[in-house]
């Protein structure tokens, strides 16, 4: 009896002892999968795409109104990612010269008989991308309050580039002071007049000239831009003006290649929207209409 309790016990230890070495390998090989397996990557964080550089837009202007009306609707491109480079000119040549150089994105400051003028005579091909507001062409003086005083031989200047004059010798002609061969057509010279009763001495010059010229004629015929850096209030101050049906529509105007880019579009989109409206009516009270 004593015998096989030994015999019991030996077995009962050896195999208890086999299961602990089964167990110290089997935890073993864990600890040791544990140490050779990679470290799980705790370091890394949502990750958010860098902001996107603002575009700029190099955009030439008169600089009344039109830079006015661009630095009123710039806020509401700095939030669609465009930030307005306004370029002032006080003539209307270079911002079509630099805007075909593409030393300009677009410009701001002329009607489409002008550009098609232009594009014609320096053969480039500017496009409009859309049409902003009108400023009807108004005639001033200092020496007299109605055209009823305007003397037999008084002299009245007109802008001296071609659809300008045109357009001021029409003004002229459907207020009866003269008669043209034919009354729409905007590139009239003074070779195209038929009637001149009161004998007026028609001179040209620069358009940008004109207000400064008002002590030394009798009448000048004014582009609304230039009338309003001379203080001039077109609705009050000009004896006689176009009316809202005037077709000469300031345009913003860039270049084929760059018209229907994403920046430009927003641009047209701002120069057009209610705010820009709402500020056209309140800031000139007439004097500029908007054509939209």
């Amino acid at each position: 009896m004593k015998k096989v309790l030994l015999t019991f016990f030996s077995l009962t230890l050896v195999l208890v002892l086999a299961a602990c070495g089964n167990n110290n390998k089997t935890n073993n090989a864990a600890n040791s999968a544990a140490t050779n397996a990679p470290a799980a990557d705790t370091s890394a964080e949502p990750t958010t795409e860098p902001a996107a550089e603002p575009v700029t837009l190099v955009v030439g202007a008169s600089p009344k109104p039109h830079a006015e009306i661009l630095k009123a609707i710039a806020p509401l491109l700095e939030k669609q990612g465009i930030k307005l480079e306004i370029k002032e000119f006080t003539d209307y040549i270079l911002p079509n010269t630099q805007l075909a150089e593409k030393e300009l994105d677009a410009n701001f400051f002329q009607h489409k008989p002008y550009l098609d003028d232009q594009n014609k005579q320096n053969g480039t091909e500017l496009v409009p991308v859309t049409a902003v507001h009108v400023e009807p062409f108004g005639a001033y003086s200092k020496k007299i309050k109605s055209i009823d005083e305007l003397a037999d031989g008084a002299k009245v200047a007109i802008p001296n580039d071609a659809t300008n004059g045109g357009r001021a010798l029409i003004l002229l002609a459907k207020n009866g002071l003269i008669k043209l061969k034919d009354d729409t057509n905007i590139t009239s010279t003074t070779a195209d007049i038929t009637e001149n009763p009161k004998n007026l001495k028609i001179v040209e010059l620069e358009a940008a000239m004109l207000p400064r010229q008002l002590d030394e004629v009798d009448l000048a015929l004014i582009n609304t831009n230039y009338a309003l850096e001379a203080k001039l209030v077109p609705t009050k101050d000009a004896l006689f003006i176009e009316g809202t049906d005037s077709p000469y529509a300031n345009l913003l105007v860039a270049r084929p290649d760059n018209k229907d880019s994403d920046a430009i579009q927003k641009l047209a989109a701002a120069l057009t929207s209610p705010e820009a409206k709402a500020f056209i009516e309140k800031e000139y009270q007439g004097s500029i209409i908007p054509a939209f």
